[in-house]
């Protein structure tokens, strides 16, 4: 079994995700074979709150160029978790 540290690999910070904050909705890049309980019970046992909804995606990676060779990005997958509406808000995007 995965640890909750396994399948949140990091928050995303943009300016719309940022703005989802104030209807408690945070986004993460998760593990790619990452399930919707699986980030439902990472996210809860990580920040210590109750989750309402779990949205994922799956993004691709952009062709880049270094001179004449072309290559692509990894792609990862996107989790947008919407909290409950008597949860308390996470602390590491407070700050930002």
């Amino acid at each position: 079994m995965k640890t909750p540290y396994d399948v949140i690999i990091r928050p995303i910070v943009t300016e719309q995700s940022m703005m989802g904050t104030s209807e408690k909705k945070y986004t993460f890049e998760v593990h790619k074979d990452a399930n919707k309980t699986e980030i439902r019970q990472a996210v809860e046992a990580i920040f210590g709150v109750k989750v309402d909804k779990v949205n994922t995606m799956n993004v691709d990676g952009k062709v880049k160029r270094q001179g004449k060779y072309i290559g692509r990005t990894s792609s990862w997958k996107k989790a947008i978790v919407k909290l409950a509406p008597d949860s308390k808000d996470i602390e590491f995007f407070e700050g930002i």
